[in-house]
């Protein structure tokens, strides 16, 4: 029988894989994108221009809704692991095809949102990121067992 200790070590345990992959996922997604989402972001708390201002919220948007989108599978990967193994599994395959998934969105477009981004076009970024977080819940719902 689980003890509240044995609980509190397993949350700790999860809790522990389980930011590290989010950051991870996070690390890899500023990677496969040609424009840097936190020098956009950090160029905007400095500025008024409002191209900057613009770049930095379409940046936002899209790297906010990566990281929902992969905390969505990182959340399902926990409920249903069936150990830390599944976990990393899971945690890597949901990178994996949020990125493969913004490339597939890029290619299908009638515009470019690697250059749209930088460019300040919030739009494309907040639609980028109903992207990210629709395909990050479709992927927390296909794991199960």
């Amino acid at each position: 029988m689980l003890t509240q200790w044995d609980a509190i070590m397993n949350f700790l345990l999860y809790l522990g894989v389980t930011v590290p992959m989010l950051a991870l996922g996070m690390f890899v997604f500023m990677l496969t994108t040609p424009y840097n989402e936190y020098k956009l972001i950090k160029e905007a708390t400095v500025t008024s221009d409002p191209a900057k201002l613009n770049a930095a919220k379409a940046a936002a948007h899209d790297l906010g809704g990566k990281m929902i989108g992969h905390a969505l599978v990182l959340a399902s990967a926990v409920y249903h692991s069936l150990g830390i193994g599944d976990l990393l599994l899971w945690g890597v395959l949901g990178i994996v095809f949020q990125v493969l998934i913004f490339y597939i969105f890029e290619w299908v477009t009638p515009f470019s949102v690697v250059k749209e981004i930088p460019k300040g076009n919030v739009s494309v970024g907040i639609f980028t990121s109903r992207v990210s977080l629709a395909s990050g819940l479709l992927m927390a719902a296909l794991i199960s067992y």
